[in-house]
């Protein structure tokens, strides 16, 4: 099967896509999120598929799996692995707003990664419409907290993963139109500063600011940062009045590995900077984690399909191992054949200036299809 002979239509696409994207789903708005999985699911229930629809856990949205028919149904399969929130609070769209211009369209999480799953569902769809049976199963699972280390749809994910042969991940594409085979180590941590009050104006040095601590944490936390190692401050909280001392004051590092070791000794550094300090006490607890993926020879048999499918597209296929984590950690970190990086080729994910290259909708599109209906 030549997936270029499917009559794959960017501009269609781009309509169905408009409202996914202008349904905004910041993670943390569940309700928004769960608006956002309702569009999918209907799609994906007009195209067939029996929908399930997972309650969600800790505050965050829903899980939606979807199982297209298939007369093998229950055997090792292709899970299609996607997140729906994005990291846009309710309300970008009035900054960020749908259009296109030229071959670049632009909205909130269009390119990280709601164009993605989107062409991930019209490649499934093409191959349905030109009555193509795929030799194994699909299964696609829509998530909603991928934007903060996935701590609720983590297991989902993996239990899902386990029962299938192949797992996809439409996330963003590389801009050299690669694929990803691999991904960094991701440690979370939470930090947390207590100080001691007084009146900022009256009785200023008998008062001891957390703010402040905080701020000396932040500098020396940065200043851990190696080029294989990386550490930032991306969340601060503190103080509630001006004329006040501040009391607490809060916030969240990321720290990012190209090896699992040298992710546990950042982890190790981060956790000693727990203490007091000038009557200020600082306490590092350690969040959600994503385990380094390397690619094993499951997941290099996997892209050499999806080269060879991109050859006959007339397309090269270069592929790395990348940071900015995916749930592709986990599936990878398991030993499952997985490919990451399948979504449309874009740019400045988590900006304002977020948009996707309308031409690789269709491009990478064929790919998909090229893959669910090939691999065995």
């Amino acid at each position: 099967m030549n997936p270029a002979n499917l009559p794959f239509d960017a501009d269609a696409m781009l309509q169905g896509l408009r409202k996914w994207v202008e349904c905004e789903s910041p993670t943390w708005d569940a309700n928004g999120v769960n608006r956002m999985l309702d569009l999918g699911a209907r799609d994906m229930a007009v195209m067939g598929a029996t929908i399930e629809r997972i309650a969600g856990q800790q505050g965050f949205g829903d899980v939606v799996r979807a199982q297209f028919p298939h007369p093998r149904q229950g055997d090792p399969g292709i899970l299609i692995a996607g997140h729906m929130d994005t990291v846009h609070p309710i309300g970008t769209l009035e900054k960020l707003k749908w259009r296109r211009e030229g071959n670049k369209c632009y909205g909130p999480g269009i390119f990280d990664m709601k164009g993605g799953n989107y062409l991930s569902l019209e490649a499934i769809r093409q191959l349905i419409r030109a009555s193509i049976a795929t030799p194994l199963p699909i299964t696609v699972l829509f998530t909603p907290d991928e934007e903060v280390g996935t701590p609720s749809a983590r297991g989902i994910i993996e239990a899902e993963a386990a029962r299938n042969k192949y797992v996809l991940v439409p996330e963003p594409g590389r801009a050299d139109n690669g694929v990803v085979t691999g991904r960094y180590a991701i440690a979370r941590f939470n930090l947390e500063a207590t100080g001691r009050p007084s009146h900022a104006g009256a009785t200023l040095s008998s008062g001891r600011s957390a703010i402040r601590e905080m701020a000396r944490q932040i500098l020396a936390i940065d200043a851990m940062t190696t080029d294989d190692h990386t550490f930032s401050v991306g969340i601060v909280h503190g103080g509630q009045w001006v004329n006040c001392v501040a009391t607490t004051c809060t916030g969240e590092a990321l720290s990012m590995a190209k090896r699992q070791a040298d992710l546990d000794d950042g982890v190790e550094k981060m956790l000693a900077l727990s203490g007091t300090s000038n009557g200020v006490s600082f306490k590092v607890t350690r969040g959600v984690t994503r385990p380094v993926w390397e690619p094993n020879a499951g997941t290099i048999a996997l892209y050499e399909k999806a080269r060879g499918l991109a050859n006959q597209l007339g397309k090269e296929l270069p592929h790395a191992s990348a940071g900015g984590g995916s749930d592709g950690n986990f599936t990878g970190a398991m030993g499952i054949p997985t490919l990451d990086g399948l979504g449309a080729r874009g740019a400045k994910a988590h900006t304002l200036d977020e948009h996707i290259e309308v031409d690789s909708l269709a491009e990478r599109g064929q790919l998909m299809a090229g893959l669910l209906a090939t691999l065995e």
